[in-house]
């Protein structure tokens, strides 16, 4: 497998804002504290198959993910970037935490992507395993869930996956949830703002996405971005599928009849690698405007032309080329070199490779996290809350992001990125060999949306955010 694709960009989830990003008013935040790579233990060992936690007195963390069933590659994510970020810091010592250093240790909660199972296993985290947080997770229901039971025992429940604006609105809402997690109302503006204001080219999309709150948010997140950013515009076609779904040829056949110059979806795995995947056999080959159609080997499997053209959104790497901010060749070769040792399955497949995209997203958030901890001096959510709330962080790309206080979302902007061919991804990938993935096109030219442009949706009807600045 490794022989297929030589080196690849693994961006499931590549965002980015630049440290000089404003989020408003031309006002650039100033971070309280940075990922610093200089500091980063010896990673030597890390092996997210083999975890052994850590003895004595731990701070216990719940990886709350599906890691079994039809979204098992997304909890292997989590996983593997848990363990990076654990490995870490143990590493280093720990963090001090109630008044002595603190090891990390993990627990798989195994949602399965199913309610019922989701809410078991979050209570048993919670009862059984002691722990001091849950962390997750792909699918915004089983967010919801986790925020709920976090918010029942009065113990912090971090949000580095799910995307639903809902997850944090008046009805929602509790004190013990941080979504640090991008959001769909400003991931859909972001992708209007870059075809309005700085693309200027196409006019016709076709939405299609997921039918559950993520997939119609973010749908809904887009449209509102045309009126605002793009207004002659043309929405030509609309869908919402089941998800998991396996033949996506009826929505393929309207897409083909509506004249749409482009496919705006957040599918995520493993629907949409099955939809690109479709939409290239049946003859479909117009762009996808997406933030999670990035799955190396279902790329390679496309080929280069079926891949070329694609617009990906995501949070994590700075616009331009990619190894010109200290730090990031470390992070990269740190994770890289010990992916090579793996030897177990799925670890060892190419998907894992480097921690870039949705797996430099996810670790940083985490990193974050861990940070406020050490800074609150305790693993007490009612003293964490206090540091958190107003939080700015600044990740090892550069980027900067800020913990909106009344309502705990993160502020923080997007990167758009053009796939092209392998000669043509030396302009991100700017060392050897030059590109990110030989067997498809990948991430070449990139380019910022701003954060004071795409500021997360905050719900008037929640008291905390009456008169208050959506910048703050």
């Amino acid at each position: 497998m490794r022989k297929i694709v030589k080196t690849f960009f693994v961006a499931f989830v590549c965002v980015i804002v630049a440290g000089s990003v404003t989020f408003a008013l031309g006002a650039a935040p100033t971070a309280k504290a940075a990922f610093d790579a200089g500091k980063m233990g010896d990673m030597t060992g890390w092996d997210p198959a083999n975890w052994v936690n850590p003895e004595g007195d731990t701070i216990r963390i719940a990886i709350v993910w599906p890691h079994s069933g039809p979204g098992a590659l997304n909890g292997q994510m989590g996983w593997l970037c848990a363990t990076f970020v654990a490995y870490d810091l143990n590493k280093r010592g720990g963090i001090m935490v109630d008044g002595k250093r603190k090891k990390i240790a993990l627990y798989k909660a195994d949602s399965q992507s199913r309610p019922d199972i989701a809410k078991k296993i979050c209570e048993r985290m919670v009862l059984q395993e002691k722990v001091h947080a849950l962390i997750g997770t792909s699918g915004s229901n089983i967010q919801k869930i986790s925020n709920e039971v976090a918010g029942k025992y009065k113990i912090i429940s971090l949000n580095v996956g799910a995307l639903a604006d809902d997850l944090q609105d008046a009805t929602n809402f509790n004190r013990y949830s941080f979504m640090t997690s991008d959001s769909t109302e400003a991931v859909g503006r972001g992708v209007a703002y870059f075809y309005g204001q700085i693309r200027k080219k196409e006019k016709k999309f076709y939405i299609l996405c997921q039918d559950y709150s993520f997939g119609r948010e973010l749908a809904e997140g887009f449209k509102k971005g045309l009126k605002e950013y793009y207004p002659e515009a043309e929405i030509v076609g609309e869908d919402y599928h089941k998800l998991f779904l396996t033949d996506f040829a009826p929505y393929l056949e309207k897409i083909k009849a509506s004249g749409a110059e482009v496919i705006y979806s957040g599918d995520w795995t493993p629907d949409a690698g099955n939809l690109l995947k479709q939409s290239r056999q049946m003859g479909v080959n117009i762009p996808f405007a997406n933030i999670f159609m990035d799955e190396p080997m279902m790329l390679h499997e496309v080929g280069i032309e079926g891949t070329k053209g694609l617009m990906n959104i995501k949070h994590y790497e700075m616009a331009g080329p990619s190894f010109d901010r200290p730090g990031m060749k470390k992070y990269y070769t740190a994770w890289n070199t010990e992916w090579k040792k793996f030897k177990t399955a799925p670890f060892n497949s190419v998907i894992f490779t480097y921690p870039w995209g949705t797996f430099g997203f996810w670790t940083q958030q985490m990193y974050w996290f861990f940070s406020v901890m050490e800074r609150a001096g305790s693993t007490d959510a009612e003293k964490i809350i206090p540091v958190f709330e107003g939080d700015t962080y600044q990740f090892v790309s550069g980027r900067i992001v800020k913990m909106r206080a009344c309502d705990h979302k993160a502020i923080q902007g997007f990167r758009m990125c053009e796939y092209v061919p392998p000669a043509e991804q030396k302009m991100n990938m700017n060392m050897p060999p030059y590109y990110w993935m030989s067997g498809s096109s990948s991430c070449g030219p990139t380019w910022n949306v701003p954060a004071d442009k795409v500021l997360p949706w905050m719900d008037p009807k929640l008291d905390r955010c009456k008169g208050k600045n959506p910048a703050e």
